[in-house]
């Protein structure tokens, strides 16, 4: 372990490299290793299926360069890009020095260059990590003009994939269409009857054929091989290169020695068609795994579409389009029916409705007025409004939605540590088993022994599929995670999702989560001749002047009935107890009993309405007009639609349901009873949450806690798994293992659901690629022989390896036709 994992939190910086080159499981394992043994680095993480390094490291010891020194170390690559920028406004080296300054300092760079005389500054950075917009603001930032580039595409990522892909396709298209004639020369020494052109049966001619497939087609293999024995390991590439060569040098040698083979009682044949044909599988195995991973990632490239290209903002009074980079904290954004929000803030003037369900996941359109929070990326549907950009760039809540995904995607699930440490001794085992096979059948098969042992041994070598251990785990999280972030459901990493589906406890807190966190008028109860209207007229402009939140809920209540308000004359807050005012000429009190026996007030007939509205969790306010009892007004802070639904679907499951609440147990116990909990912690004061917590946990639950994440921050924290509920565009909470950005408590489902469904898929890829090793590897060796006579073609072997990883990731791939709880 590296001397740095003693690193406190404020040192470690942390970054994700993409990597090239590797091609399974152990490679994972080296360039993991590598990256570890690098003093200064505290974590690393490799994701083979997103192609990532995730490094934790300290920073006053290595660079990124270093990093990226350990994993070329490793056998591997980190692909980089260089990027020549025009720059307006330098006019001296003092000025040259100040923008190399600034893009050193960007994440990702690892050398940047400012002419003077050209006014340019060409940089080098990592693919993935820097990007050429982040560069422009780095230069803008020290007070300079960046121009158009000219070099620089949006997506790095995409395009290394589409090279990526054109590259395996010429390969493949090219590997088949030398390979079928081949096959085909070869099929009437197979006991096939069929025409072949007679000059298809010469083996010079096969070897022709044959040699581009070898040294063309399978080029990539040699590649890895050689990089491999340069650092001392094996890996997927090994196997493929030494099984084909095996087959494609003994029939060479066949063809242009066959002398070697006289006295020995062995017939020289050829096996072009098996080191061919194996290639074109593999290569097409490669091809549609690509295709596959690429898909993977979808949830991120289409999160990255959602963003806004301009913004009209308001400059010197006038409304000017300006590119969406351009736009700054503080800044007036004028919107219209129909456009796109392009960063978040907080609307200063106007009243529209505002599709947001492409970042929270809830259908329903929602109301925004002044003072409201708009979210980047949603979409503007009736009305015109203005708002204050508050968060730009890399602080609004789309990028750190798409910043938490990639940090997601490139985490491993605690059951992955299996696939992990078998990888790491796989290949060297296969090849193992693959000398054993062939000795054991040189020296007890029958004649002839060396082709029978020749064929056994490329059937090994080429069965074996650490890619399928490999991708089992990372591309499940990234499908799972990216549908998720499509639903509004941020799941920060492989662990929260491997607890969300072993939790036997959910703990919600009560204001706020399963409460809509404000008081409501529930009951208007009028007594001695007054009617609804009255009392709530005379009670509501007595409260006009209340800052208490139950005088707001009786004032809003009033006005959306449309009841006409008067002034009061006089108007007194009894702390504590009510208020007292005059409206109309007429004496009102409203309050509690104390104060109505403060009054010498004698309350008959309305005591018993009140305690009655007690015991349902509701605040009674006995009303008095000129010193009669006239009524009573009930308030209470009413459960969020749904919340009802919610804990019913959550017992269903099979989860113990338990409320947290500072409420008295009498009003707690309310609640409890209306929304259906199991059990009701009361009377918790706020730092006391995480003690409760504890205690759930030593009671032998797995407790999952659903709170705001601001206020029940610690008792987020304390539990195995915190559900951050109503995240809004404060998407990056850490105390969090979920965020959900929306407010709707089916997410809470939803997120649940979507995790063990991700866990199931982990599990069946993982019993998939162990139970294909372990059942197919024997047969290849040939131990069904000796009772049925059947040995496994390395053609079929080579077919059975391409399809085991293509299963894996397309099993993954159906996470994304995961549908959400309905909203």
């Amino acid at each position: 372990m590296p001397a740095t994992t003693d690193l406190k939190s404020t040192d470690v910086k942390r970054i994700d490299l993409p990597v090239e080159g590797m091609s399974c499981a152990s490679c994972v394992a080296r360039v993991e290793e590598g990256l570890r043994k690098t003093p200064g680095v505290a974590t690393a993480q490799v994701n083979f299926a997103s192609e990532r390094a995730s490094v934790a490291f300290d920073a006053r010891k290595i660079s990124v360069e270093d990093l990226v020194a350990a994993v070329h170390g490793a056998g591997y690559s980190v692909p980089r890009e260089r990027l020549v920028i025009p720059i307006q406004g330098m006019s001296c080296a003092s000025c040259v020095e100040k923008v190399e300054g600034a893009l050193r300092h960007t994440e990702g760079v690892l050398q940047a260059s400012v002419n003077l005389a050209r006014e340019r500054a060409t940089v080098e950075y990592i693919a993935g990590v820097a990007s050429p917009e982040a560069l422009r603001r780095a230069i803008r930032d020290a007070g300079y003009e960046p121009l158009s580039a000219e070099e620089g595409t949006v997506d790095r990522e995409a395009e290394r994939r589409a090279r990526e892909l054109q590259h395996l396709r010429t390969r493949l298209v090219g590997a088949a269409l030398l390979s079928v004639p081949i096959l085909w020369g070869s099929l009437p020494h197979m006991g096939v009857d069929i025409w072949t052109p007679e000059i298809l049966h010469a083996w010079v001619a096969q070897f022709l054929l044959a040699t581009p497939v070898q040294f063309w087609a399978g080029w990539r293999f040699y590649r890895g091989l050689w990089s491999a024995l340069r650092h001392g390991a094996a890996d997927m590439n090994t196997l493929i290169a030494v099984g084909t060569s095996a087959a494609y040098l003994y029939s060479a040698v066949a063809t242009f020695f066959p002398q070697a083979f006289t006295g020995s009682g062995l017939q020289p044949t050829v096996y072009y068609e098996t080191a061919s044909i194996i290639i074109a599988f593999i290569l097409l195995g490669r091809y549609l795994e690509a295709q596959a991973k690429g898909r993977t990632s979808e949830a991120i490239r289409r999160l990255v579409g959602l963003q806004a290209k301009t913004a009209r903002v308001v400059r010197d009074g006038v409304e000017v389009d300006v590119p969406v980079e351009e736009v700054g904290v503080g800044d007036v954004v004028v919107l219209r029916p129909g456009e796109k929000i392009p960063v978040d803030g907080l609307v200063l003037a106007g009243r529209s409705t505002v599709d947001e369900s492409m970042i929270t996941g809830e259908s329903m359109p929602v109301e925004k007025a002044e003072g409201d929070e708009v979210i980047g990326a949603t979409i503007n549907k009736t009305g015109t409004f203005r708002f204050r950009a508050t968060k730009v760039g890399r602080d609004t809540a789309l990028a750190q939605i798409i910043r938490l995904v990639e940090e997601a995607q490139g985490t491993k699930a605690p059951i992955q540590r299996l696939a992990d440490k078998v990888a790491a001794y796989f290949v060297p085992a296969v090849i193992g088993i693959a000398l054993l096979t062939a000795g054991v059948w040189l020296l007890f098969g029958p004649q002839p022994a060396l082709t029978y042992a020749l064929l056994n041994f490329v059937a090994v070598l080429i069965i074996a599929c650490p890619c399928a251990l490999g991708l089992a785990t990372p591309t499940a999280i990234m499908v799972g995670t990216g549908r998720g972030a499509e639903a509004g459901i941020l799941i920060r990493g492989g662990e929260a999702l491997e607890i969300a589906h072993r939790i036997t406890a959910v703990v919600f807190d009560k204001t706020g989560t399963l409460t809509r966190g404000k008081p409501a008028v529930t009951d208007v109860v009028p007594a001695n001749g007054f009617d609804e209207a009255t009392l709530l007229r005379l009670v509501a402009s007595a409260e006009r002047g209340s800052e208490h939140p139950i005088g707001e809920a009786i004032v809003a209540h009033a006005q959306s009935r449309g009841v006409a308000l008067a002034d009061a004359s006089t108007f007194e807050a009894v702390p504590g107890h009510g208020i007292e005012a005059t409206v109309d000429g007429h004496q009102v009190l409203a309050g509690n009993a104390a104060l109505m026996a403060r009054q010498g007030i004698a309350l008959d007939g309305p005591e018993a309405r009140a305690e009655a509205l007690a015991g349902e969790g509701k605040t009674p306010l006995l009303v008095t007009v000129d010193g009669q009892p006239s009524g009573i007004i009930g308030v209470a802070d009413t459960l969020k639609p749904n919340s009802r639904e919610v804990v019913a679907a959550l017992r269903e499951m099979g989860l113990q349901v338990i409320m947290l609440t500072g409420d008295n147990r009498r009003t707690a116990e309310a609640i409890a009873r209306q929304v259906g909990v199991d059990r009701v912690l009361a009377e918790v004061r706020p730092d006391e949450k995480a003690a409760y917590i504890e205690a759930l946990k030593r009671e032998g639950h797995l407790v999952a806690m659903v709170g705001d994440g601001i206020n029940d921050a610690p008792a987020l924290a304390t539990s195995d798994l915190g559900i951050a509920i109503g995240a809004g565009t404060d998407v990056a909470m850490e105390s969090a293992g979920i965020v959900l950005i929306g407010d709707d408590l089916r997410g809470v489902l939803s997120a649940i659901a979507l995790s063990r469904r991700t866990m199931r898929t982990i599990k069946q890829n993982l019993f998939w690629a162990f139970a294909y090793n372990v059942a197919l590897i024997p047969v290849a060796a040939g131990v069904l022989y000796p009772f049925t006579g059947m040995l496994l073609s390395p053609v079929l072997a080579a077919l059975a390896m391409a399809a085991s990883s293509v299963t894996v990731v397309s099993n993954s791939l159906r996470l994304r036709a995961y549908q959400p709880v309905p909203g």
